[in-house]
């Protein structure tokens, strides 16, 4: 079963920068895409930013310019850069990555998702 661990939040001012990274382990055959979702309280997981295997990337419109994705195919890891953080931009980060494994000496696609980081912008 791939695992996904999520590392680098935490509190930072308005105007801050934080830098989330997510590792993906297990019998992974090739992954898809691997993107950053967040929660508020009280709110709908939302999609911050993907990025494909081919490195074409989509961020939603409140982050354009900010949060930049990247991956290091290699290490099967992705990052977020945040910059210019706004308290709006405060929630419980999810990475998601979706891919092939080998399990059970057969392929199947798989889904995971990591245990979630919290990132507060606040003065």
């Amino acid at each position: 079963q791939v695992q996904l661990v999520e590392s680098g939040g935490g509190l930072v001012q308005p105007g801050g920068s934080l830098r989330l990274s997510c590792a993906a382990s297990g019998n992974i055959v090739s992954i898809n895409a691997m993107g950053w979702y967040r929660q508020a309280p009280g709110k709908e997981r939302e999609l911050v930013a993907g990025i494909t295997s081919g490195g074409s990337t989509n961020y939603r419109d409140s982050v354009k310019g900010r949060f930049t994705i990247s991956r290091d195919s290699a290490k099967n890891t992705v990052y977020l850069q945040m910059d210019s953080l706004e308290p709006e931009d405060t929630a419980v980060y999810y990475c998601n990555a979706d891919g092939s494994e080998w399990h059970r000496s057969r392929y199947r696609s798989f889904s995971s998702w990591g245990q979630g980081t919290q990132v507060t912008v606040s003065s």
